[in-house]
């Protein structure tokens, strides 16, 4: 089932994947205040399965991760008919223009550079979850 069509009404619900945790604790203090639930992970190794199993309604994903690249998670969401359609935001250090195509082409949702604005990132994920 492609991803958002049928599923049940759960709440608000952010997956991020971060290694860094000051950025972890900082966006999860924001949303957290707005009425998401965050939940956080740090490995790239088997973030497909964290995923798939807590289905969020927006993902927040970090390019350089231990054990996999964000890249090649995205490829693998955008390739699955089951999360094809999950809103992703991509965090990056590097914001190079390649590194925006890059994303652009695996079919990111939203690109943002480090650092972000609190702001940036709360309306980046509000409107990503159609809200």
């Amino acid at each position: 089932m492609p991803w958002g069509e049928g599923m049940p009404e759960k709440g608000k619900q952010v997956l991020l994947i971060e290694d860094e945790p000051h950025i972890v604790e900082a966006i999860r203090f924001i949303l957290t205040r707005d009425g998401w639930g965050v939940e956080a992970h740090a490995d790239g190794a088997d973030a497909i399965e964290v995923i798939q199993r807590l289905a969020p309604d927006v993902l927040i994903l970090d390019v350089m991760l231990p054990g996999r690249s964000g890249y090649e998670i995205l490829q693998d969401l955008r390739a699955d008919a089951a999360t094809a359609r999950l809103p992703v935001l991509m965090l990056t250090a590097r914001g190079q223009d390649r590194d925006r195509d890059l994303a652009q082409r695996y079919g990111v949702s939203r690109f943002m550079t480090k650092p972000f604005s609190n702001l940036d990132v709360l309306t980046s994920v509000r409107e990503l979850s159609g809200g």
